[in-house]
Formats: structure tokens, sequence, C-alpha cells
């Protein structure tokens, strides 16, 4: 199967699902920053530093994926994009034949 006849949708489809799960991960890290605390607690008891760390490593986890899924939806965003382009020209030019 060549690029001229190939059907699109399901990798745009893909592509979609992409862009939902980076999304669902930027809304998800909004609300575990919520529960961080900016200010320095130095007197306080373990507990509070404790989950101080704990907010900031699954705030790095979530990062983590979240740029590197970023990163492989506008990759493959562009990809699919350009083979669209691509099979509209070939179609166009073979129209004008």
């Amino acid at each position: 199967m060549n690029i001229e006849t190939m059907n699109l949708l399901p990798f745009a489809v893909i592509w979609a699902v992409l862009a939902v799960i980076v999304i669902f991960l930027i809304l998800y890290r909004r609300s575990i920053a919520h529960q961080e605390d900016d200010t320095l607690r130095v007197l306080e008891g373990s507990e509070a530093i404790s989950q101080q760390v704990q907010v900031a490593k699954r705030l790095e986890v979530i990062d983590r994926w979240g740029k590197m899924l970023t990163v492989v939806a506008l990759v493959y965003g562009v990809a699919v994009g350009v083979a669209y382009v691509y099979q509209n020209w070939v179609r166009a030019s073979n129209l004008g034949m």
C-alpha cells in the first residue's frame, strides 16, 4: 500500500488519542501541583517534609512523561500532516494530467 491511496484516518485518531493524553497529563499535573507547598519548612515535623518530597517526586514523573509524550505527539502530528499534504498534492497533480 502506498501513501497515495492510504487512509490516514486511523493515524489521525492515534494522534488525537496522544493529544488527549497530553492534555490529561497537563490537568493532572495542575491538580497535583495544588498540593505543593512552596514555603520552606525547617522547624516542622518530618511528616510535612516527606509529603512535599512525595509531591515533588510525583511532579517529576509527570513532567518526564509529559515532555516525552508531547514530543511524540508533535512529531507524529507533523508526520501525519505531511503525509496528508503529500497525498493531496499527488492527487491534485494526477488530476491535472
